[in-house]
């Protein structure tokens, strides 16, 4: 019998088809097309089309994910969806994407741990593979930052940009799969960034969009201090705890929150060696999407049997890193 692990056996990825360039977020934003290039390395970004909702995103990126793993809807068991701009507060968005696709056999749920989601749905799907052995999980990280985008704080509305990735996460023939998951949360650092109104806290109301409430803001600066401390450390362990060393590792894929901000990483945690895939310059920071939508782009310059670290970070404060031993398709 061949032995068995839990790993993502195929993805996908939509991005929507309007791009926007640096010259027009600046005109917008009272900056220069130059001044947003330096501070981010982001040259243009992708919005969704007026008609397009994170579901939507979601349903393209999974339809992805399925073809290419060569399965239907109905060999779905779990449809797991990470965003932070759902459709709506309820129902859940990924109802609407188990509806779209028609997977009907698939319990469906949302989670919202913004920039970290991807790696923290991905343990999600490993936890209750491993419960229930034999099935198979639709992962998708789906984000529309742009409709949630002050206009007037340049610092923030200039990383932005809306995508969905998506992997499919089911058997695997052994050794290859997920190696190591380490999930973190920082409660106590929660007020860098959100959303402040719109929740049951302070409902939507009049005082509340005239005050800009229903915005996206951010202490970008508080936010970078931030992660540096803690994420060289959770790298370190993930990939100690799984057996390895740093130098073991072929290919880190990060979120993708500025350019600047990936470099400083990757030196601060040793990580120069390895090759670091970025989308960051032509599709600016997807939230939740970028991790997602970055690995199905890098997936096709994996060979088998590389050993892949994914790294999450964002609100909540949370972080996550997942190391795993790429498999190129098979049958088992």
């Amino acid at each position: 019998m061949i032995q068995q692990s839990i790993g993502i056996i195929s993805t996908g990825s939509y991005v929507p088809d309007r791009t926007i360039s640096n010259a027009e977020l600046a005109a917008r934003t009272g900056t220069s097309p130059e001044w947003i290039e330096l501070k981010t390395q982001i040259r243009s970004r992708r919005y969704a089309a007026p008609d397009q909702a994170a579901s939507d995103l979601a349903v393209l990126a999974g339809r992805r994910a399925l073809t290419a793993a060569r399965l239907s809807e109905n060999d779905i068991d779990y449809l797991i969806v990470s965003t932070s701009t759902g459709d709506s507060p309820q129902p859940p968005t990924a109802a609407l994407v188990q509806h779209a696709l028609q997977a009907h056999r698939a319990a469906c749920l949302d989670i919202n741990v913004v920039c970290s989601g991807f790696v923290y749905a991905l343990e999600l799907a490993h936890a209750l593979l491993t419960l229930h052995p034999g099935g198979r999980a639709l992962v998708i990280a789906a984000d529309v930052y742009s409709r949630i985008l002050d206009f007037s704080d340049p610092r923030t509305a200039v990383l932005f940009a809306d995508g969905a990735g998506a992997a499919v996460v089911g058997p695997v023939p052994g050794p290859y799969g997920i190696e190591r998951v380490l999930l973190r949360s920082f409660g106590n650092m929660h007020h860098l960034l959100g959303v402040p109104a719109g929740g049951s806290r302070s409902p939507a109301s009049h005082a509340t969009v005239d005050a800009g409430a229903h915005y996206f803001k951010m202490d970008g600066h508080a936010t970078a201090d931030f992660l540096l401390d803690i994420l060289p450390p959770l790298i370190s362990e993930v990939v100690h705890a799984a057996g390895f060393e740093l130098g073991d590792i072929e290919h880190v894929v990060p979120h993708q929150p500025n350019g600047r901000l990936i470099d400083d990483l990757a030196h601060k945690a040793g990580l120069d060696h390895t090759r670091i895939h970025r989308t960051i310059d032509a599709l600016g920071n997807m939230g939740s999407a970028s991790i997602a939508v970055t690995l199905d782009q890098a997936s096709a310059e994996f060979t088998d049997g590389d050993l892949v670290l994914l790294i999450g970070f964002g609100g909540g404060m949370a972080a996550g890193a997942c190391l795993l031993r790429w498999a190129q398709r098979r049958e088992l």
